[in-house]
């Protein structure tokens, strides 16, 4: 039987961010030799009089703009990879559930931070943000703004909340890290438990540093099954003190992509997110990819 490899979608919009994520699921899919699967939603009233991507140019009514948007992209991708296997698809409906439904067949979906119509100073647009907390497969939000290239780093962040709660991510993590050659950082952090009241009034130092050995452990733990798996990666175990969403914001500032992991919600199909994914989403200083643990996957 002949294998399926599952194409890496990318929205477009005809916005410059669109366009961006693109490019990296151009770059992407030749690493891991995947085809690239260009998607757009139109509503009926996106038929008529509109200015083509980049172009400054009137499209005449009753041209398909949606069909001219899919390929000036196709032709995009073509340009920065004439070997690449690009196909592309316009669905009609709603962006958020076109995308949806998209990923139900995808190695990942690849989307830009922010689309049309998106206020200037949001940092994520609100398509992007349900996208990621609803899709059955990974999301890579390309981060906007005049940002390094993809690769200046040559390094992919990890971010380990439990050894339990992000297998997928930690999996997702390495793949793409040895499609790469680069380094993969993979980093837990933890806090001290709140002192007492008696230590407080004597003013004695904190010194349990079991909350640090405990980390390190988990840490271990979650990457086991995967080291094993991709032996060339160069993995860095970071283990840090102080509040996961600082850190992580940190560290983003110097590396290519941020990968962390979101588990499925009680009774709910979407995932929870959680205030540091939100909060990484919205101000890391690099792309960050969204890696569902559904209810049910090995750990």
């Amino acid at each position: 039987m002949e294998t399926v490899w599952l194409p890496l979608v990318a929205g477009v919009d005809g916005s410059a961010s669109s366009l961006r994520a693109v490019d990296w699921a151009v770059a992407e899919a030749a690493r891991l030799a995947l085809p690239v699967k260009i998607v757009h939603a139109t509503m009926e009233e996106d038929r008529g009089a509109s200015r083509g991507p980049g172009t400054g140019t009137e499209i005449a009514p009753g041209h398909d703009v949606g069909r001219h948007l899919v390929q000036a992209a196709r032709e995009r991708a073509r340009l920065r990879d004439p070997d690449a296997k690009v196909s592309t698809e316009l669905m009609c409906g709603d962006a958020v559930a076109a995308l949806l439904h998209a990923g139900r067949n995808a190695s990942a979906l690849v989307i830009g931070a922010r689309g049309h119509g998106e206020l200037k100073d949001l940092l994520l647009g609100s398509v992007s943000l349900d996208v990621a907390a609803r899709a059955q497969c990974p999301v890579v939000v390309v981060r906007d703004g005049d940002k390094p290239p993809a690769d200046r780093y040559g390094q992919i962040l990890l971010g380990v909340a439990d050894a339990t709660s992000g297998s997928e991510a930690v999996r997702f993590a390495f793949e793409l890290a040895a499609a790469r050659g680069c380094a993969l950082d993979a980093m837990v952090a933890w806090e001290h438990p709140p002192r007492t009241s008696i230590s407080r009034l004597l003013g004695l130092p904190c010194r349990d540093d079991r909350g640090g050995r405990r980390a390190r452990a988990v840490l271990d733990e979650a990457l086991e099954r995967s080291a094993g798996e991709f032996p060339s990666v160069d993995v860095h175990r970071v283990v840090i003190e102080g509040p996961a969403r600082d850190v992580l914001l940190k560290r983003s500032e110097a590396t290519d992509l941020l990968v962390v992991g979101a588990r499925q919600r009680l009774n709910h199909a979407g995932l929870h997110l959680g205030r540091v994914n939100h909060a990484l989403l919205h101000y890391a200083g690099c792309s960050v990819a969204v890696v569902p643990q559904w209810r049910g996957a090995p750990e």
